[in-house]
Formats: structure tokens, C-alpha cells, sequence
């Protein structure tokens, strides 16, 4: 019999960095804008996200690449990305690594 994973937190996240902001080249995870990942025993992943801006004009091409990635994981079941407002994106947000490779300093 062919036992299906248990998806981890972590697992979502490593795929979610390969989810970029066309327009920012770093990836959704590190910028900071995944909030909550939730799976439950069916490996059924709900994401709550949010973006720098509501102005952002790829909030569409953006969450639904990040859905699309997340369906490939192997042995995921329903996926949902819920777009978030609060608590509201600011910079502190973004990954301490990426903040140093930006030379800025906390």
C-alpha cells in the first residue's frame, strides 16, 4: 500500500519560495507576505497571504501561481490561497537574509 506524506508547514513554505513577484526579485516567502499555512489530515493546504500593496497590479498572477505551486507538491489535496489584509505588509516583514543582502541593517 502506497501511504501518502503528511505535508509539513515547511514543506509548503520550501515551495512557495519559488513563487517570485515579477516585479521584485525575491521570492513570497522571503518578502514576507505568507502569513499562515495550514494542512490538515487530508493534506488539504489552506494559505493566507498577503502583498506589499493592494495596489499591486499581479495580485491574480501571483496567488494563483502560488496555488499552482503548491497542487504539484506530491500527495497534496484541495488547496485554497486566501488573500489577507491585516495585519497590514510593512517591510520588517522580509526575511533577515534578504534584509542583509539589501545591505540594510535591523
Amino acid at each position: 500500500m502506497n501511504e501518502t506524506k503528511k505535508l509539513t508547514e515547511n514543506d509548503v513554505l520550501k515551495a512557495l519560495s519559488e513563487v517570485y513577484d515579477p516585479e521584485i526579485p525575491i521570492n513570497i516567502v522571503d518578502l514576507g507576505l505568507i502569513y499562515k499555512v495550514d494542512i490538515n489530515d487530508n493534506n488539504d493546504v489552506n494559505v493566507d497571504m498577503t502583498f506589499t500593496t493592494m495596489a499591486c497590479p499581479m495580485h491574480t498572477f501571483i496567488k494563483d501561481q502560488a496555488k499552482e505551486r503548491i497542487e504539484k507538491m506530491n500527495g497534496v489535496g484541495k488547496v485554497n490561497v486566501n488573500l489577507v489584509w491585516e495585519p497590514r505588509w510593512t517591510p520588517d516583514r522580509i526575511s533577515k537574509e534578504i534584509k542583509e543582502k539589501l545591505g540594510q541593517q535591523e
